[in-house]
């Protein structure tokens, strides 16, 4: 963007870079933002390997609604000695000490536990004895927990979005490829079967050459968001107060840039955005007598549009204001097939099939993609998956154990830090992008110009 244009910056979209709004309309910002769009990285940690860890000593931050989740999926791994829970925090007692309560019945053994005091969950990064931190907490936390995490010496693997604004992503990436520590950003979606089993058509060549994919996050959260014990503090629902823009950009992003190759030949080039007027959160916060939520900033639709290097085009959706069934639309086109999700179907559009027309394959020939396509790691985790189902459907099971896995064996981890900040800068370029009258706004270079080799995701080894 031109001069002109970020002189005319809003104290909001300054807001939304990390920027101080009192110098929102200053030659200062216009510096700042200049720098935070166009620096690039030393693309020194993708591939990263580091040496393999037997038994991956795990301290996990933030024992609320997904820690309780996540402590259930190193289960297996702990009763296989391929990791074990040292150590917890969480600012609540009963908290942590839920969490000991599901190993003491599991394994017959418990973790030190730090609560209490805001800072107590640096205790555990500081250990001598952590190998990986696991952050689960609220999303403003997520990028200092990691950057301490990363100085201590320890890998990473934060809860979705991994940076909150671009500052944060640079921070992330810098500090990254600096200490050579993993960073990792656990989108479980892409871990799921419906994506994997796509993922693996895309690569067997059953869509030919793809040209464009939707994704989304469409999930009725407004009883969740003012619920007053739901998210602590209601934490969540002060970001729809404040901002508009997609808050929640990779369940939906995260499988479609697998399929896309994004960053291993192929990345984003620039990104549009815009949102709907807001009317259902407000309407339900007056319903339930909650003056103090009524004044809502984000949109009930945001629509973020974004094109590659290449040319495909990426259309996501967020939208969890509106009373309508959960979505993710997982729609992958290409130039033999065509998928779409919620319910999952698939077209095939090869000469010799022709006769079938404009119409979704029937169950049968369905089943007969997803059997011969599934890909192999559903099928090899299938007892597993069966027995971690409280995890999403066992998806939570399977990202947990390639991570885990991957630093027991010292490979790159599926997910690397370049994914995971350009996953998340997605939110503070839709925001800016809303706030600038939907103007397109270039996406920075993460990768320092890695991108442009071309690689299969990581998804498609076998461990």
């Amino acid at each position: 963007m031109n001069r002109k244009d970020f002189l005319s910056l809003s104290s909001k979209a300054a807001l939304f870079l990390g920027l101080s709004t009192t110098i929102s309309c200053k030659e200062e910002t216009l510096e700042k933002t200049n720098s935070l769009l166009n620096k690039t990285a030393k693309g020194t940690a993708f591939g990263l390997t580091t040496s393999k860890i037997d038994n991956v000593r795990v301290g996990i931050i933030g024992a609320g609604n997904r820690g309780q989740t996540l402590i259930q999926m190193f289960d297996w791994l702990v009763k296989n000695n391929h990791a074990t829970v040292v150590a917890i925090s969480d600012l609540r007692k009963e908290k942590t000490d839920k969490l000991n309560a599901h190993l003491k019945k599991t394994h017959n053994t418990t973790a030190d536990a730090y609560f209490g005091n805001p800072d107590e969950w640096k205790k555990v990064a500081d250990r001598d004895d952590i190998d990986l931190l696991i952050i689960a907490t609220p999303w403003e936390m997520h990028t200092p927990m990691a950057l301490y995490g990363m100085e201590k010496g320890k890998h990473v693997a934060s809860e979705v979005p991994i940076g909150y604004t671009l500052e944060d992503c640079w921070k992330l990436l810098e500090t990254a490829e600096r200490t050579q520590k993993h960073c990792m950003m656990m989108e479980n979606c892409c871990f799921n079967g419906e994506e994997l089993w796509v993922l693996n058509m895309v690569n067997q060549g059953v869509f030919g050459d793809l040209t464009h994919a939707e994704g989304a996050y469409i999930h009725d959260l407004r009883k969740h968001l003012l619920d007053e014990t739901y998210y602590e503090n209601q934490w969540r629902i002060k970001h729809h107060l404040k901002k508009d823009g997609n808050f929640y950009t990779t369940h939906g992003l995260g499988p479609i840039s697998q399929y896309m190759n994004i960053g291993r030949g192929d990345t984003y080039d620039h990104v549009v955005s815009m949102s709907s007027r807001e009317k259902s959160l407000s309407d339900a916060a007056k319903r339930a007598n909650l003056p103090q939520f009524q004044n809502v900033k984000c949109g009930d639709m945001n629509t973020t549009m974004i094109k590659t290097k290449l040319g495909k085009t990426i259309m996501l959706q967020f939208d969890v204001h509106s009373g309508r069934p959960y979505d993710r639309l997982n729609t992958v086109v290409g130039t033999k097939a065509v998928h779409e999700g919620y319910p999952s179907k698939l077209y095939i559009n090869e000469e010799e099939l022709a006769w079938w027309g404009h119409k979704w394959l029937d169950d049968e020939k369905y089943t007969e993609y997803r059997e011969k396509y599934n890909h192999p790691l559903w099928a090899k985790l299938k007892t597993q998956i069966s027995d971690n189902s409280v995890g999403h459907g066992g998806m939570d099971f399977v990202m947990i154990y390639r991570l885990i896995r991957c630093l027991n064996k010292g490979l790159p981890l599926d997910i690397n830090v370049y994914d995971s900040v350009l996953w998340s800068a997605i939110t503070p370029l839709s925001e800016l992008s809303v706030a600038q009258n939907s103007s397109s706004i270039k996406v920075p270079d993460f990768t320092g110009g890695t991108w442009k080799n071309e690689n299969k995701t990581e998804m498609l080894r076998d461990i």
